[in-house]
Order: structure tokens, then sequence, then C-alpha cells
């Protein structure tokens, strides 16, 4: 499937942004998702993922309380609050037609499509 990220930009330390993934093609509602996140110089990090029906969803410790994810029937979202400089990244939507629980999530490898990015700079 084809994904398109929406939603990045500059915003101050401690603000939001709400990021937006739309996926083409008939079968989204069957995949994993997931949001990436890669800096300049740095390895991409795993951000947030959800499972295909959306009832679990799995982030990393760091994360937890900051960062929501979420879908619908035609989206996937980021909800990203209290953000701080190191923040700031190029993010990524990715799916997997068949990671189906938490252990796979954390890793690029599980992903077949990614979308181009959509860049996030927190910046004062």
């Amino acid at each position: 499937i084809q994904l398109v990220e929406s939603g990045g930009g500059l915003v101050q330390p401690g603000g939001s942004l709400r990021l937006s993934c739309a996926p083409s093609g008939p079968t989204f509602s069957s995949y994993a998702m997931a949001w990436f996140r890669q800096a300049p110089g740095k390895e991409r990090e795993f951000v947030a993922g959800i499972s295909w029906s959306g009832d679990d969803s799995y982030y990393p410790n760091s994360r937890k309380g900051r960062f929501t994810i979420s879908r619908n029937k035609d989206q996937v979202y980021l909800q990203m609050n209290s953000l701080t400089p190191e923040d700031t990244a190029l993010y990524y939507c990715a799916a997997s037609p068949s990671c189906y629980s938490g252990r796979c999530a954390p890793f690029p490898s599980s992903y077949d499509s990614w979308g181009q990015g959509t860049q996030v700079t927190v910046s004062s």
C-alpha cells in the first residue's frame, strides 16, 4: 500500500502536533501501522505502533504518555504533546501485513510499506 504523511511543521517547545497518515489500497484495515522517526545523523527509531484492529497500541517507554497513536477506517494519527527539541525529526508512517504483536512492532524490518515522511521541528 502507499502511505502519505501530513501534519508536520514548526512548533515551539511544549507545543503539540497531530500527524496524519493516509494509506491507499483496499487492504489497509488488515495492516498493523506504526510511526517511526529519524533525526539527522541518527538511526530510525520506533515512535508508536497500533494493531490492525486498533485495539492494541505500543510505545517505547520513553514516550509513553506524550504520544498517542490512533486509527480509523481511513487514516492513522499520531498525537504528540509536550514536544521538546529532541523530538525534531522526519516522521515516517509504516505498514505491516504480518506484525500481530508488540514484539515485532518496534523493528523497521517488520514493515514493508513506508511513506516519504513529514518534518517536525521543535524550536523557539
